[in-house]
């Protein structure tokens, strides 16, 4: 909270207390004070706009297109069936080495605004309804506007983007960030929010293009205008590498098209103050409408009491397969953590979780542990991404949930979700080529093959090998090339 935020949560306190307070000298000075820091605010983004506008005239260059980093392709090792001679085996406690670690994502705050958009009272806007991932949502735009572009040439964009830039739009903006606040947005949906909002009220075109960038910068994040053939596009910068999709590097920083395959483009690679680029973190649970869908109930074959029926909200799978692939800088294993450390959505919860936790309700850490790792290797039917996807394709844990099939990966970032809500333990992920597992960190002495991290001790329990109990690597992987993925 900034100082003038304290100032004015302090006056609040003293007009309560005094209720002769508008004769007090120092609220006069107070309010004197806030109107003049209102208009510098206001002033400070006019003026930033209009030279942007300026800049919209004149400064733009040719680029073309960087290839895409390419998605994944892990040549997957099979699931592997416990041989009969295995089961029920005396454990021993085997230290296992590792290659390296990685570090878990760190969550930055979202972007805001250069300076804080007022409400404008006096502008005459009407509620715009639209709907995003199937939930109903609603922003005011100008009543009776009429935004138009003669074209994409410089001139045109520059003087749509002055037009936009009057305080007509600042109620929009103001909206939808609130929407961004109360739904726990993340950046892509906030992204996709706007450019709904704008398709809704101005239809397809170069006009929902510049209001979606408009409305895009004005709320702090950082992006590019650009055409090509005749039509107008926004770039969006990410602090994520998209995989998959091709970008253009403009001082250094990597520029991704939204709803664009242009291959060469004429960019305006101007800066707008305090831009920042977006981060595809999902570290909150997006407050979507629900839709569930039909229930699926799934069954441990070695503990039948173990037995959940599931429901998942199918607007989130809707957002999830809106959602771009990526990794943070080079490392393909920060993606794993990416999807591992987002929250399981409250519809699964509240239809899975009390069938689970009734299952392992008084059992030791172990047990309980036992009982969750047998109900994801055989309550799940195994299929390799390449043949049901045609590309590797990781699963947050609701789409595991939801769709028939799933791998390795896709079980091991569930279970790791699965085990921190339920028994509330600390989990990592275990990278081996063409396999992922996962180990906990148990609170009471369990033994088993392990991975030592300072002063904690997490047992391996690997979902894809069926049958196995805790603490049982899957045969054929080499400990020397495992890297350790750190969660939340």
């Amino acid at each position: 909270m900034n100082r003038l935020s304290l100032c004015w949560i302090s006056l609040g306190m003293f007009i309560c207390m005094d209720g002769h307070a508008q004769d007090n000298p120092f609220l006069n000075d107070f309010n004197s004070f806030r109107r003049e820091t209102k208009a510098g605010y206001e002033n400070f983004r006019d003026e930033a706009n209009k030279q942007y506008a300026d800049f919209l005239r004149k400064a733009w260059e040719d680029y073309k297109r960087v290839s895409p980093v390419p998605k994944p392709k892990d040549e997957d090792k099979p699931p592997v069936v416990l041989a009969d001679k295995d089961k029920g085996k005396e454990q021993k406690s085997n230290p296992l080495p590792i290659k390296e670690t990685v570090k878990p994502p760190v969550v930055e705050p979202q972007p805001e605004p250069v300076a804080p958009i007022q409400e404008t009272p006096t502008v005459k806007d009407r509620w715009l309804s639209f709907v995003l991932y199937g939930t109903s949502m609603k922003a005011r735009v100008p009543e009776n506007k009429t935004f138009h572009l003669s074209g994409c040439s410089e001139e045109s964009v520059a003087d749509g983007w002055k037009q936009l830039s009057s305080n007509e739009y600042n109620n929009t903006i103001h909206d939808c960030l609130e929407l961004r606040t109360t739904r726990h947005l993340s950046d892509w949906a906030y992204l996709n929010l706007l450019a709904k909002l704008a398709e809704t009220s101005l239809g397809r075109g170069n006009e929902a293009t510049l209001l979606t960038a408009y409305l895009y910068c004005q709320s702090g994040y950082k992006m590019r205008l650009a055409t090509a053939s005749g039509s107008l596009y926004m770039l969006y910068a990410s602090q994520h590498t998209v995989l998959g999709v091709g970008y253009y590097t403009l001082g250094g920083v990597k520029y991704y098209p939204f709803n664009c395959d242009e291959e060469q483009m004429h960019i305006c690679d101007v800066a707008f103050p305090k831009e920042k680029a977006m981060s595809l973190l999902l570290p909150t649970q997006q407050e979507l409408d629900v839709d569930k869908s039909e229930p699926r109930t799934l069954v441990s074959e070695a503990f039948g009491n173990m037995k959940a029926t599931v429901c998942v909200n199918k607007n989130l799978i809707s957002f999830y397969n809106n959602y771009p692939t990526s990794r943070l800088g080079k490392d393909i294993m920060t993606r794993w953590a990416m999807y591992a450390n987002t929250p399981m959505d409250e519809t699964v919860k509240e239809s899975l979780y009390p069938a689970l936790r009734a299952n392992i309700a008084g059992l030791s850490e172990k047990d309980a542990m036992e009982r969750l790792l047998n109900w994801v290797q055989t309550g799940f039917v195994y299929e390799y991404d390449d043949k049901v996807w045609g590309h590797d394709r990781a699963f947050f844990a609701e789409e595991t949930l939801f769709y028939p099939y799933c791998d390795c990966e896709d079980r091991s970032i569930m279970l790791s979700r699965l085990v921190r809500d339920l028994l509330g333990l600390k989990c990592i992920l275990i990278y081996y080529p063409g396999h992922l597992a996962m180990a906990v960190n148990f609170h009471e002495n369990v033994r088993g093959d392990y991975i030592q991290l300072k002063d904690q001790k997490y047992v391996v329990c690997d979902p894809t090998y069926i049958n196995a109990s805790v603490g049982m690597t899957m045969p054929n992987m080499d400990n020397s090339s495992a890297t350790v993925i750190l969660l939340e």
